[in-house]
């Protein structure tokens, strides 16, 4: 694995690879007075952010410090591209820096794919990198997509897919509801793709004016009665409206929008016993989800966070630290 740029780049062995790597990490820290495994020590991971994040930026950070990783975070207000720099050039820099990875969150779909092909050579010795103009040496700074406008997000969906295992003991054969502002998560369209290729059911619930444009060529169902998908399905993944990308009336109101979208604790109560809740955050509580079923016992939304810095770990080695194909 070169780079982790779209939840499509991974066929069901690669990704339950990932999560089965994911959890040897997590028992190998388990009971460790100082959490630090020597896996990725002499490795470089830039994290480069240009939208806002907590738990994805955390996340990777302390990934790659828990694997003994010199860890650097570049925010966009911070650095030169506040004077103008372009992504090409700020990732040639990274690189030649001697960035052996870098994870990169940006606004526009497709920016990860554009640095992956822009991305210089690394530090360590024995391949061919990218052609930058002269003479190269050392391998491909690889990259790891934390999300791309309105298109992709793979590791929180593998973060999901490692939290729905956990949980349901397997995804093959469960039906996995997907609900909300469709049209602009990435979450959305990496989940659909990552659980659909681990043997999942997935079904979309939205508003007709939140799917996406081509929405009926992805491996899901599409409906919009959330009421009728609650009592069949064995998890529901409430997504976050995104306000911030909205320019026009979407639907009428929050009030509406939450009485027909959102996760009550009425609704909640359709949920069949064992289904589980989840939420990838920021979490609006009261119009995507209710306090009360946010803290519930079958939410798992906290797990979420906890497993996404696992996944990442996982991401990291098999990138960094030259584990099989």
């Amino acid at each position: 694995m070169r780079h982790l740029l779209s939840a499509a780049d991974l066929d069901a062995g690669e990704a339950t690879a990932l999560l089965d790597t994911s959890d040897r990490l997590r028992e190998a820290l388990l009971g460790r007075e100082v959490r630090k495994l020597p896996t990725l020590r002499g490795r470089t991971v830039v994290t480069m952010f240009y939208e806002n994040s907590t738990r994805t930026r955390v996340s990777f950070e302390i990934a790659g410090k828990w694997m003994s990783a010199d860890t650097i975070n570049v925010s966009a207000s911070g650095s030169s591209v506040s004077k103008g720099e372009s992504l090409r050039d700020t990732a040639l820099t990274l690189s030649s820096m001697g960035a052996d990875c870098v994870v990169v969150r940006h606004p526009a779909s497709g920016a990860a794919h554009r640095l992956a092909h822009w991305g210089g050579t690394g530090p360590s010795a024995g391949g061919a990198g990218i052609d930058t103009g002269g003479a190269t040496t050392g391998t491909p700074t690889a990259i790891v997509n934390a999300g791309d406008g309105t298109h992709e997000h793979p590791t929180q969906a593998l973060l999901d897919a490692a939290t729905l295992r956990d949980r349901l003991g397997g995804i093959a054969g469960r039906r996995i509801a997907i609900v909300g502002d469709v049209l602009h998560s990435r979450v959305a369209r990496s989940n659909v793709l990552l659980l659909a290729t681990l043997g999942a059911e997935v079904v979309l619930v939205a508003p007709p004016t939140l799917l996406p444009t081509g929405v009926d060529t992805w491996p899901c169902r599409v409906s919009y009665e959330l009421d009728a998908e609650l009592p069949a399905v064995d998890a529901v993944m409430m997504l976050r409206v995104q306000a911030e990308r909205m320019h026009g009336g979407f639907f009428p109101s929050a009030r509406e929008y939450a009485v027909r979208f959102g996760l009550s604790e009425d609704r909640a109560a359709l949920l069949r016993e064992g289904a589980v809740v989840l939420h990838p955050g920021p979490m609006v509580r009261g119009m995507e989800i209710a306090p009360a079923v946010a803290d519930a016992p079958n939410s798992a939304v906290l797990a979420q966070v906890r497993n996404g810095v696992h996944v990442r770990m996982a991401v990291l080695y098999h990138l960094l630290a030259g584990a099989p194909e």
